[in-house]
């Protein structure tokens, strides 16, 4: 097993924290490092702390899981974004603002901790119930998925390999750098390379928002 997830869990509900630290600290390789009862706790103690990720609830007092993702952008610490809505206004914006992944509330324990590994290891995480419908509000058409485009492709996809594209297409799918390696019959190691390297190009803070913009463009 490698090294150990440090989390920060940030949710203003006692009840709800105490249950997401005893699920996290109950699985092998994750270690709850500090809880938060709001944002200004939570961007605080991920200054302090340097966790690899902070779990981080969308409502709560003082300031909002949007505006301590904003905080936390450039930090080196990931956000994985809780909410009780599958179509929250707010999640959009912590999209917008680098966090790494977002999940509903009533997530499976098992699922939960799958989610904490995969943005530890540097995949993002959309709850898989809503990522239709959040990639079609965030690329701003409610009702379809965009359109084809009629116009050349943005200059910075013409910098990009035409495996890096293969790669963009997938994280697009959803799939996840296990998943690209078996399809497009590459190493894992060399898909993450590839997923750094069409992230740097595309100046994304996120692979959530590689997946977004592979759906805007129809790359997918």
């Amino acid at each position: 097993m490698g090294p150990t997830v440090r989390v920060i869990v940030a949710e203003d509900q006692w009840a709800v924290r105490s249950g997401l630290v005893m699920i996290l600290d109950s699985a092998p390789g994750i270690e709850v490092v500090a809880e938060a009862a709001d944002g200004e706790e939570a961007v605080a103690a991920a200054l302090r702390l340097r966790p690899d990720l902070v779990l981080m609830d969308v409502r709560m007092p003082r300031k909002d899981g949007i505006s301590a993702t904003r905080d936390l952008a450039g930090s080196g610490v990931d956000v994985l974004i809780l909410t009780t809505f599958d179509l929250d206004e707010y999640v959009f914006g912590a999209l917008r603002a680098g966090a790494a992944g977002f999940l509903l509330k009533n997530i499976e324990a098992d699922e939960l901790v799958e989610a904490v590994r995969l943005v530890a290891r540097g995949e993002g995480m959309i709850a898989p119930a809503v990522t239709r419908r959040l990639i079609r509000e965030f690329a701003g058409s409610p009702v379809a998925p965009p359109a084809p485009q009629a116009a050349q492709p943005p200059a910075e996809l013409a910098a990009l390999t035409p495996r890096e594209l293969e790669v963009l297409a997938c994280v697009g799918e959803g799939l996840s750098n296990q998943q690209i390696a078996r399809r497009l019959g590459i190493t894992e190691t060399t898909t993450k390379t590839h997923v750094s390297r069409l992230l740097a190009k595309l100046d994304l803070r996120s692979r959530v928002q590689a997946a977004i913009l592979a759906q805007e463009l129809g790359v997918v």
